[in-house]
């Protein structure tokens, strides 16, 4: 009786015959020998059905075969370097399982909108499984990452009474007669945990009402963020950059088959390794109105901008020491200059921008509270993150990584929505 295998342990079993259930992508006939592709989750590998070697009966269920009708084939293991996968599957049984309907999605182009309202059927083509693949292997080297330098993870609450960014771009519920907001960040609370372990991170959903239809957001994203206590804006930067270049190097190590399918040049993420330039706002700016822009020091910089400054490197980018009513009201007052904050942007090569923003955090309790003041926030919903600075104030620092963004950079896809499984756009709550 054939072995059931899965189709990524076929190297295991070349001239074995073996049992492999899946579904069908693709199936072709030339007469006395016909073709179906398999997909099985873990790969695809291709069958051959000759005619004369097979029952009545088994070519027979061949012909009925459809788009993603679900099978059992059973066979013998051939190494073939022209098959896709590199094995081909030498066939003697076929069960069907289950005939699909005519599949919607066909070998053809199709609008962004149509796969978007597919997105539960899309997620079968292979770019996208190699997309989410990518997103699966950072997201395990995050979590290497971070438990090989020794830290803790804390899960923080996905509703919130306290604002994290600006209140612009907050979604807003009702929570038993208050109100809520789902998180922006959970930085406020990652922080609270610094005295308890020193070094922390949280790793999670978070939530941004932007109106905003570009190609680097979302209104439901993944964020990291990491917070390290008796860390300085310096040691930070130093953290963000060892992180990137091993989640690129994670990236070319464990997913060279899914690069390929997404068409990577992966020549330009081979010499990402520390350490990455770093210039400051104030001479970027400086930069900028020297290539033409408009920008006006005290202003964010904007996609245009970031993409300028980025034209002719080819590292990441810190851009720090931002104007202090650009950025958000924790971050520490530069001491150099009040007018600025100590943050920094790391912005990403080949025009995808900002994916790391970070700073050290304020930790002086009476320039806190005046900022919370400034920003007209509600101080009685900040009393226990101002506790942080009452019992045993402390140096940290940290900073939040978007994983949608990493990703896209990494595999040079265009839009971040390909590498969430069901993105949430301004327009789209569906599927």
């Amino acid at each position: 009786m054939a072995a059931p295998v899965e189709i990524h342990q076929l190297g295991d079993h070349v001239g074995e015959s073996v049992s492999i259930s899946g579904w069908v992508e693709t199936t072709r006939g030339h007469g006395k020998v016909a073709f179906a592709v398999i997909r099985d989750g873990t790969g695809i590998v291709q069958c051959v059905f000759l005619k004369k070697a097979l029952p009545e009966e088994v070519w027979s269920a061949f012909e009925t075969l459809t788009q993603e009708s679900t099978v059992t084939v059973t066979g013998e293991v051939k190494a073939d370097d022209r098959a896709p996968g590199g094995f081909e599957l030498g066939i003697s049984h076929l069960e069907v399982l289950h005939i699909a309907e005519e599949y919607p999605i066909q070998p053809k182009e199709h609008g962004v909108e149509f796969l978007l309202d597919h997105r539960h059927l899309w997620l079968r083509s292979s770019q996208q499984r190699a997309g989410l693949r990518v997103r699966n292997e950072l997201t395990k080297a995050i979590a290497d990452f971070f438990y090989d330098r020794d830290f803790t993870r804390i899960d923080t609450p996905i509703l919130t009474g306290s604002i994290g960014e600006h209140a612009g771009t907050l979604f807003q519920t009702d929570y038993f007669g208050e109100n809520a907001y789902l998180a922006q960040t959970g930085q406020l609370y990652v922080e609270t945990a610094c005295p308890a372990f020193r070094k922390v991170y949280c790793f999670g959903p978070t939530f941004r009402a932007e109106k905003s239809k570009t190609r680097r957001h979302l209104t439901e994203f993944w964020m990291l963020e990491p917070e390290v206590a008796f860390a300085d804006s310096d040691e930070n930067m130093r953290l963000q950059e060892e992180l990137v270049s091993y989640l690129v190097e994670r990236a070319l190590e464990n997913c060279t088959e899914e690069l390929k399918v997404l068409e990577r040049d992966t020549s330009k993420l081979e010499h990402i390794k520390p350490s990455f330039p770093r210039i400051s706002y104030t001479d970027a700016v400086a930069e900028l109105k020297g290539k033409g822009s408009e920008i006006e020091w005290g202003q964010d910089l904007g996609a245009t901008d970031e993409a300028i400054l980025m034209e002719d490197r080819d590292l990441p980018l810190f851009v720090h020491d931002y104007p202090k009513q650009a950025k958000a009201f924790y971050m520490k007052e530069n001491p150099e200059d009040t007018r600025t904050v100590k943050c920094d942007d790391l912005l990403a090569p080949e025009g995808y921008g900002e994916i790391i923003g970070g700073s050290q955090r304020e930790d002086d309790m009476g320039k806190l509270l005046e900022r919370i003041r400034e920003e007209k926030l509600p101080e009685e919903a900040y009393s226990w993150y101002l506790d942080l600075r009452r019992y045993g104030s402390f140096v940290h620092s940290g900073f939040g990584l978007g994983l949608e963004r990493t990703c896209a950079w990494i595999t040079g896809r265009h839009h971040i929505r390909e590498f969430i499984p069901f993105p949430r756009l301004m327009n789209r709550l569906n599927p």
